[in-house]
């Protein structure tokens, strides 16, 4: 399935060669499949991928029974903002209207799918960051008091605080991914520290340059050199599954007391990659092909088993022993999955981003 923008010519080529650009940095953002121009005196269009289970705000926020916390909203935007600026896309037009969200192990992530207004620079500003910001402050407070005013009721309790928090966020994840730190240098353990810390938050650092001066050495970490993605890289290498971060961590856990499960009981010690083979194939894959058929697209497979592990820690709290996966599956499914709304193809029903 394709979403199908209409825009001004000169605009949906820039859009499209945006979004191009932003596929090829592996920026959280649609993807661009193509753009049909010369349509007489038809305006142009842009063609997206349609993305699979993304939830626009209208629909998270206006919909009391969906559990996705507001919270949840107010990190996967900023943190959307974090990652676009890092690689020096000035966005022009940042607002909930212009992000999508999925699931994410209890969380949401964020993905842009408007960037008609955007910029693609080597390096962003201060000034740029912080015109961005604003800009996104003034938008989010808007787009609240709007929705709050079609609903006829508050979708959050403070607008104005809610756009705030997304800023404060945005300045706290930014800080502790580019700040320069000092330290003496017998004090090596605060470069695994800040690295642990950056983990931590989903993100990686493939290079640092510390540059000693005098009695102190200067940790300088470059925003082009940071990438988020290192559990979800890594489950794809183990397994070939592509999800979520927050999904990867959790499918990773997993996999680890799999493998400690293995050797408790008498098989040999296997590698990771081995480990991660028995376990897409004896654990992972069964569960997944448990589920009946006409209810997979309610969720993403990776969200499903995260959903049932939660699942089983709250029957075997409940039991005071471990009720086990087979029977945790077949609870989620019968109190969980069935009564749940069908989000594979929600926005068919919604729009996908103004102007969509």
């Amino acid at each position: 399935m394709y979403a199908l923008k209409e825009l001004p010519e000169r605009i949906a080529e820039r859009e499209y060669r945006l979004l191009i650009a932003l596929g090829e940095e592996e920026a959280p953002a649609v993807e661009a499949a193509g753009v049909v121009v010369d349509r007489g005196e038809l305006e142009a269009v842009v063609i997206t991928r349609y993305l699979d289970f993304a939830l626009p705000y209208r629909l998270i926020l206006g919909r009391r029974m969906l559990p996705a916390p507001e919270t949840s909203i107010r990190a996967a935007l900023a943190e959307l903002l974090v990652r676009l600026h890092l690689i020096g896309f000035f966005w022009g037009d940042c607002s909930l209207s212009n992000a999508l969200f999925r699931r994410d192990a209890g969380a949401l992530s964020a993905y842009l799918v408007d960037a008609e207004t955007g910029e693609l620079h080597d390096r962003l500003s201060d000034g740029q960051r912080l015109h961005d910001l604003d800009i996104a402050e003034e938008n989010i407070t808007g787009e609240l008091y709007d929705l709050s005013a079609e609903l006829e009721r508050d979708v959050v309790d403070d607008p104005a605080e809610f756009a705030e928090d997304v800023r404060a966020r945005y300045e706290s994840l930014w800080a502790a991914l580019t700040q320069e730190e000092v330290f003496a240098p017998g004090e090596g353990q605060k470069l695994e520290e800040r690295l642990r810390r950056l983990n931590d938050l989903g993100f990686d650092v493939e290079e640092v340059e510390l540059v000693q001066d005098g009695n102190e050495v200067r940790l300088k970490l470059h925003s082009k050199v940071v990438e988020p993605g290192h559990h979800r890289r890594r489950l794809l290498r183990l397994t070939g599954l592509d999800a979520q971060e927050n999904q990867a961590r959790v499918l990773l856990n997993d996999l680890t007391r799999y493998k400690a499960y293995l050797e408790r009981t008498g098989d040999a010690p296997v590698s990771d990659p081995a480990a991660a083979g028995r376990w897409l194939s004896e654990i992972f894959e069964p569960t997944i092909a448990s589920i009946p058929k006409e209810l997979l697209g309610r969720r993403a497979a990776a969200e499903i088993f995260h959903e049932i592990l939660e699942h089983r820690w709250y029957l075997s709290e409940k039991a005071g022993k471990d009720v086990g996966l087979e029977a945790a599956t077949k609870s989620y499914v019968d109190q969980v999955l069935r009564t749940a709304s069908d989000e594979k193809r929600t926005l068919t029903e919604t729009r996908q981003g103004e102007g969509t």
